[in-house]
Order: C-alpha cells, then sequence, then structure tokens
C-alpha cells in the first residue's frame, strides 16, 4: 500500500497562451496569437469598439504541478478587456503548489482591464499565482481579483488550503502597486475583523490612471460601507460576503462605476445591471 511517502509521479497540466494587439485604421486589431497545452484563447464578438479576450484552462482546474501562463501585450492607444471563461478551480492537492503567471503589458495611451471570473479554493488545495502588469507612463489599467473560500452549496467549510497571490504594476519599470495575499490553514482558523470576519468571499478592485482617485466618491455613494481608498492616480477597493453570488452582485456595480460597462458576456447574466 501507498503509505504517502513515495507518491508516484502523475501527468501535469502545462499551457500558455500569448495575444497581442495594435491600432490599425482607427481600430484595435488582433497583432499575434500563440496558444499551446491547456492554455486557450477565445475572441468573441464584441458590439462595440473594446475587444474581448477570454483566456480558459482545458484541464478544467489546477493541481500540484500544474502550470499554467497568460501573456497579453497592447500597442499604442489599445483598449482591451480581458477575462477568463469560467471560475478557476484549486483543486486538492498531494504536496506542491500549483503555479499560475499572468503578465501584461499595455502601451502609450492604452488601457487594460483585467477582470478573470473568481478563483474557488477546495480543501487541501495549494496554488501560487503572480500578475505582473508594466505600463506605458500614461497607459491605465483596471484589475479585479476574487477568492471563494470552498463550496458554499456542497456545505463545505475551508479549513485547509494555500494561496499565495502576488499583484505588481509597474509604470515604466518602477513598482506603483503591490500586494502579496498569503492564506494558510492558520489564517482560515483565525477570525476578527481585521482578517475575514467569516467571510467565505472577498475581492479587490484596484484602478491605476490619472485622476483614479476621482471614482471614490461614487463608488462610495453606490455602496455605502465599501472599503475604498484613493491617492496619487490609483483608486483600490475591497469587498467581503458570506458567498460568492452576493459578492459579484456588488462587484458588478463597482466594475461597471469604473468601465461604464456591464460585466463581460461570459460572466454569469444574473449579475448583470
Amino acid at each position: 500500500m501507498l503509505d504517502g511517502s513515495d507518491l508516484p509521479a502523475l501527468q501535469r497540466s502545462k499551457g500558455r497562451a500569448a495575444i497581442s494587439f495594435g491600432r490599425s485604421r482607427d481600430a484595435v486589431r488582433l497583432i499575434d496569437l500563440h496558444q499551446s497545452g491547456s492554455a486557450k484563447i477565445l475572441l468573441p464578438r464584441t458590439a462595440g469598439p473594446v475587444p474581448e479576450v477570454v483566456f480558459l484552462n482545458t484541464s478544467g482546474g489546477l493541481t500540484d504541478g500544474d502550470r499554467l501562463d497568460f501573456n497579453l501585450t497592447l500597442g499604442p492607444q489599445t483598449r482591451v478587456l480581458a477575462t477568463t471563461q469560467t471560475a478557476e478551480r484549486a483543486y486538492a492537492t498531494r504536496h506542491a503548489s500549483a503555479h499560475v503567471r499572468i503578465t501584461a503589458t499595455v502601451g502609450a495611451g492604452s488601457r487594460l482591464d483585467w477582470l478573470p471570473q473568481e478563483t474557488i479554493l477546495f480543501q487541501t488545495s495549494h496554488l501560487t499565482r503572480h500578475t505582473d502588469i508594466d505600463l506605458a507612463p500614461d497607459a491605465q489599467c483596471l484589475m479585479s481579483e476574487t477568492i471563494i473560500l470552498g463550496r458554499h452549496a456542497m456545505g463545505e467549510t475551508l479549513t485547509h488550503a494555500r494561496l499565495t497571490d502576488h499583484r505588481m504594476v509597474r509604470r515604466q519599470g518602477r513598482p506603483v502597486w503591490a500586494e502579496t495575499l498569503h492564506l494558510t490553514p492558520d489564517t482560515l482558523a483565525t477570525d476578527g475583523p481585521a482578517l475575514l470576519n467569516g467571510a467565505r468571499a472577498f475581492a479587490v478592485v484596484c484602478l491605476i490612471a490619472q485622476g483614479a482617485e476621482d471614482a471614490v466618491a461614487p463608488l462610495r455613494a453606490a455602496l455605502p460601507g465599501l472599503a475604498v481608498s484613493g491617492w496619487d492616480g490609483k483608486c483600490i477597493a475591497r469587498l467581503t460576503a458570506p458567498d460568492g453570488w452576493p459578492l459579484k452582485t456588488q462587484l458588478a456595480q463597482i466594475l461597471h462605476i469604473l468601465t461604464g460597462r456591464n460585466l463581460p458576456r461570459v460572466w454569469a447574466n444574473g449579475a448583470q445591471i
């Protein structure tokens, strides 16, 4: 019998997807596209001038040893909305973590809205993720990240999971926003207002653009009690909820204010406003 000390090597999922856009003849156009392994890209038709990019992981989830790499490049004067096809699931692992890397380069006068759907952590999951966005001097970005702790509908209470989530936005190579979330079994076992205070879903939204701090007032008016702050061309909002659905309805309001658009079409229709 296997006692866990000498586990057999299992096949693991690896994928890389990269896409670039530029402006030509007054329209945003696809420049280059690469996809391999379990990482794929969809380009749905959109009614407006802003293309949508949908990244997906065909392996259906992530476990130890899996690696996923998404890359996006925007040339000058280009705006793109990028998201994921569905929630990413971090499944149970045996020992090592799954690794995800998201990188983006945003050219002069361009804007990237990086709005992935939620990440669901399963019991004994272990995920390490890096998100790095490099901005030109006058480029803008809006990014959000949502974490769901376990499957509420299944009656699951998450007690043992690990997540290390690094986020870095640079302008001309200099950091303008950096954040690392480190979630461990000890974190999950500790409750109180300084941590999640019983919440099973939480999200962060960050807008980096000239005048981004002006969005604080309309966000507070729409969602009284929202934890939001703005300074030096940044607006950052944080929200928690008992489960993913009420969190998503709040997130829809926030993103509508910050983008002037509804959520991406691949998001759940019920969260549209």
